[in-house]
């Protein structure tokens, strides 16, 4: 199945909501729970991409420490 970027976008903000009900145009999904959410949108995010040619996205933490660090 072809996921669009309206699906993937109605999926994150139901997951931001908190509600396990999601309507995509015609269907209504009921999900089990939010880590099968989740899942699933790796999936479509993955199937999106990949149809589109975009590189999944890094994520970078940096850190920042002041002060010198003797107590």
């Amino acid at each position: 199945m072809a996921f669009t970027k309206e699906q993937v976008a109605t999926l994150e903000a139901a997951i931001a909501s908190g509600v396990l009900t999601v309507r995509y145009a015609d269907r209504t999904v009921t999900y089990q729970s939010l880590d099968a959410m989740r899942r699933v949108l790796r999936q479509m995010r993955g199937e999106v991409s990949a149809v589109t040619g975009a590189k999944p996205r890094r994520r970078t933490i940096r850190l920042f420490q002041s002060g010198t660090g003797n107590v």
